[in-house]
């Protein structure tokens, strides 16, 4: 469990913390506009309704307390940069800034941030990736040229087990689960024998998954 302010509730930062409290994290809000605290206030465990640009406001919040510091405010050029810098310079933690263009992200590591986010542009790679091939239903990036992806059992894997379709020699990927009628994921032993309807978690690089067909 961690300790967790997130500064600006539109709608990526509302989603933000309250899904970071589902997940068992104590998390503190806070935004200038009075309606949308009192509305949210009830999902947390504290909120504060105050201009959080302005010092003497995050003075009194205690920054400095928490683990991570969310500034969910990308729309707003001027006072995100403000607020990450002054976030930084009473002591925080760790802030994670979100941005809502390539040079705001570079401002805002240049004015403290420990990390930026930047929702549209992550959204636009992962749409893109996804429909540019016909088997991925899902993925995560990691790096460059590497992610996790969820894609459909090639016809060539269908009756074979892991062994037998020698998916890591053959095709340059690692099965690390498999998906069974869209449900809970299970972890895919040497012998499992792929069927039709299989949803593959695999680890490797973008380039071999597309080269599959599903």
């Amino acid at each position: 469990m961690k300790s967790i302010l997130v500064i600006g509730m539109g709608r990526f930062g509302t989603y933000l913390a309250k899904r970071l409290a589902a997940l068992g994290n104590q998390v503190m809000i806070a935004d200038k506009d009075e309606e949308t605290v009192n509305r949210l206030s009830p999902y947390f465990v504290d909120a504060v309704i105050g201009d959080c640009s302005r010092e003497e406001v995050l003075s009194e919040i205690g920054v400095n307390n928490f683990d991570i510091c969310f500034v969910t405010m990308g729309d707003s050029f001027q006072p995100s940069l403000e607020v990450t810098a002054l976030l930084k310079d009473m002591g925080a933690k760790y802030v994670v800034s979100m941005s809502a263009s390539e040079i705001q992200s570079k401002f805002l590591l240049r004015n403290g941030a420990d990390e930026v986010i930047y929702p549209q542009m992550d959204m636009a790679y992962k749409a893109a990736v996804k429909y540019n091939a016909d088997n991925i239903f899902d993925f995560i990036k990691l790096g460059t040229d590497y992610g996790i992806f969820e894609i459909k059992a090639p016809r060539e894997w269908i009756g074979k087990d892991m062994i037998s379709a020698n998916i890591r020699k053959e095709y340059d990927l690692n099965v690390l689960a498999v998906k069974k009628g869209g449900g809970a994921a299970v972890l895919a032993t040497a012998d499992y024998v792929f069927e039709e309807n299989d949803h593959v978690i695999v680890a490797g690089a973008f380039k071999a998954v597309d080269r599959l067909k599903g």
